[in-house]
């Protein structure tokens, strides 16, 4: 059952879903440097294949044998990965990852129309819309708007975001079929990867050759950007998506943006200013708007 407002355990989640997703921007801007594209972005879900069957091994989990279970992973992976992972890596080659965390952040805003069209349990409202553009707009706030009207932030780079942001939509309204198909989060995330792993491997292969010439440093970014935030990181999202939904899980987007200032903040000695604290408080009003749980009418005795 999917409930529209979550509950403690999945805010601490997503919560924790977008640090390990905001680490994903600062490993994929160095690895970028060496990598090319559509290397980096087959060998990250190649990693994360490698990771979860060892999981899946030493926990004694089954591998699904239907075929039309097999199917669901090839479009899951194909939305989920093959389309935004490329998008992406190829959008951050141009783009600074603050402005691509600004153009991410629209994930919750298609989801929410992609899931009212197709879910019939999340529907748009009006409050949901507010909240929404509000995170948005918070994260704009944050980072700086005029960055992404810069002049040095070419347009088929931001536009790639935005289509990675409309195939991650897609993705999260089909991918809840796994939870009422009960197919366990490892498995699904395990199965999803090896066909995104499957269909982005020939095309590197055809389009770089074998890769060469890159150093120890940089393949130890791509196999955490694989391990980590990939892997783990997708163990994570099909849990809370099988509880909470395509539009709750979206959410983790306004997150990461805040979870990687926090983090330079706090580790870094970076300065946190009005600005930062201002977006933040935009992003915090409109996530309770999405949830809605303050704004219930309590019940009258």
């Amino acid at each position: 059952m999917i409930h529209t407002r979550m509950e403690a355990r999945d805010w601490s989640l997503l919560l924790l879903l977008s640090l390990i997703w905001g680490a994903s921007f600062f490993l994929i801007g160095i690895s970028v440097d060496q990598v090319p594209v559509m290397t980096l972005v087959a060998a990250r879900v190649g990693f994360a294949a490698l990771a979860l069957w060892l999981i899946c091994a030493l926990s004694g989990r089954r591998i699904p044998r239907d075929p039309r279970i097999w199917g669901a992973f090839a479009v899951m992976g194909f939305f989920n990965n093959v389309i935004p992972f490329s998008l992406i890596t190829y959008a951050q080659t141009g783009l600074p990852a603050g402005v691509a965390s600004i153009l991410n952040a629209t994930t919750p805003l298609f989801t929410v129309l992609v899931s009212a069209v197709v879910l019939s349990d999340e529907r748009a409202s009006v409050m949901k819309m507010v909240g929404v553009v509000l995170g948005i707009g918070g994260v704009a706030t944050m980072i700086g708007l005029d960055k992404v009207a810069g002049h040095a932030n070419p347009l088929p780079n931001q536009l790639a975001m935005l289509g990675a942001a409309v195939s991650y939509a897609i993705s999260g309204a089909y991918g809840r079929r796994f939870g009422r198909m009960r197919i366990d989060p490892v498995v699904t995330a395990a199965g999803m990867v090896t066909v995104s792993t499957l269909m982005l491997g020939p095309v590197a292969l055809a389009a770089n050759g074998w890769p060469q010439g890159i150093d120890a440093a940089h393949w130890l970014a791509v196999a955490t950007l694989g391990v980590l935030c990939t892997g783990i990181a997708y163990v994570i999202y099909f849990g809370i998506l099988s509880r909470a939904g395509a539009t709750n899980l979206s959410l983790v987007t306004f997150l990461v943006p805040v979870s990687a200032i926090l983090l330079a903040w706090a580790f870094l000695g970076e300065t946190l200013g009005p600005a930062h604290l201002l977006g933040m408080a935009i992003i915090a009003a409109g996530l309770s708007l999405i949830d809605g749980r303050i704004y219930a009418r309590t019940p009258r005795c």
